[in-house]
């Protein structure tokens, strides 16, 4: 059987814009976006396995913990932005190269970063690919989890 790992991007919107007092939480309830929200129910639905994509923090596991709030992307340059080569050590680090398939969802900056810290020799599914904005692909995503049928 295929080892497979879902990657799912963040967001801008996170938690502590509504509880600014917070502190760390947990990756899989920080961001809290319609898009990042639907990508982790799916994520939950269809993969043992799967993890986070943050511009700061680079790979999170949906346990880790983010310490505080944070405002960084990977469409401004800033260097806060994680880069490709630390992106590199986290997946050694944290044994994401033991997978074969690697399922993107996300745009195509987020599919760019991820290929590029990757490497060729990974299966790559990006089943949101094709789709014309975020309200589509959120839609399919919703869809997929209503009707119990996976992405291709």
């Amino acid at each position: 059987m295929i080892k497979r790992l879902c990657i799912t991007p963040c967001g801008s919107a996170k938690i502590w814009r509504k509880q600014p007092d917070l502190g760390a939480v947990k990756a899989k309830d920080v961001y809290i976006g319609s898009f990042a929200k639907s990508c982790r129910v799916y994520a939950n639905t269809y993969f043992d396995d799967w993890v986070i994509l943050s511009a700061k923090h680079g790979f999170l596991f949906p346990e880790d913990f983010v310490p505080c709030d944070y405002n960084v992307s990977f469409n401004i340059h800033s260097e806060e932005v994680i880069s490709v080569e630390a992106l590199k050590q986290q997946i050694a680090m944290k044994e994401l190269d033991k997978f074969e398939e690697l399922v993107v969802l996300g745009g195509k900056k987020y599919v760019e970063i991820i290929m590029g810290a990757f490497g060729g020799s990974f299966v790559y599914n990006l089943p949101l690919s094709g789709s014309k904005g975020l309200g589509y692909m959120i839609q399919r995503l919703k869809n997929s989890v209503l009707d119990g049928r996976e992405l291709k």
